[in-house]
């Protein structure tokens, strides 16, 4: 091949590389439950990871800079109750928790930044997940305070495959207009077929209120990741780059109940 046609190749593939979707990160975390009843185990196992959950490929999480619970009105410290664990083959975390009383529990994690530098940025996704117990919803909307979170509109538990779920994006306690949000699969057992790149990662975009909808096609976990960029940068090897900071949730959808 001449020089020259090697160099126009060469720009072509960039091109179709830089065009190309990428695949979304999302920080998880993963209830063994998230609805208990009265004759379940009182236990939950919480599994926290950061990776990309549609094509099972896992990523390396330090230990987060907080881990919580908010139950009530009451926001307990978790983080030293932690063990390290593997997700996909990397680094990630694990917590069996006892549930003693009936409730809303709402789990939030805040990782410690990760570095992208094929973003060239940092990636910070706070995360959480809403368990209820025993029979108890009430608090299922309520806002952990955390510096951007989804609040759901559609209480996120006891809900079937189809169902539309809405929730409102915010930043620092205030709705985000038009925010775009991301979501995912999380693909456990390697079933889900991927059709093609742009089937990896669904899209919402927010209205001008924050609120989001969207029905889930099959049952099992999706992640909901609204992606803003931080009012604040972090310092990487004498440069300031810009934090991407996503508000996840964690949502399960159940199938629809038949006879045999």
């Amino acid at each position: 091949m001449h020089l020259r046609s090697f160099f126009i190749w060469t720009l072509v593939l960039a091109a179709l590389l830089a065009a190309a979707p990428v695949s979304a990160h999302f920080g998880m975390l993963i209830p063994s439950a998230n609805m208990v009843m009265q004759d379940d185990p009182r236990n939950v196992a919480l599994t926290l990871s950061f990776s990309h959950p549609m094509e099972m490929v896992g990523m390396p999480m330090a230990k987060p800079k907080q881990f919580k619970v908010l139950a009530g009105e009451t926001h307990t410290d978790l983080r030293d109750q932690l063990t390290p664990i593997k997700v996909m083959g990397r680094e990630a975390w694990y917590m069996d928790y006892l549930l003693r009383r009936p409730g809303v529990y709402t789990f939030y994690m805040e990782p410690e930044p990760y570095w992208e530098p094929t973003e060239d940025c940092f990636i910070v996704h706070i995360t959480k997940t809403v368990v209820a117990a025993f029979g108890d919803e009430a608090g299922w909307d309520a806002e952990a305070g955390l510096k951007t979170e989804i609040v759901p509109l559609t209480r996120p538990f006891g809900l079937y495959t189809g169902n539309l779920f809405q929730g409102i994006v915010k930043m620092d306690g205030k709705p985000v207009p038009y925010a775009e949000v991301e979501v995912e699969f999380y693909n456990s057992d390697r079933k889900a077929e991927i059709i093609n790149d742009y089937m990896v990662t669904q899209v919402a975009k927010a209205d001008g209120n924050g609120v989001f909808s969207f029905a889930a096609p099959a049952p099992g976990w999706w992640g909901f990741s609204a992606l803003n960029t931080a009012d604040y940068t972090i310092t990487h090897e004498g440069q300031e780059k810009e934090v991407e900071l996503g508000a996840v949730l964690w949502v399960h959808f159940e199938p629809w109940p038949t006879k045999p």
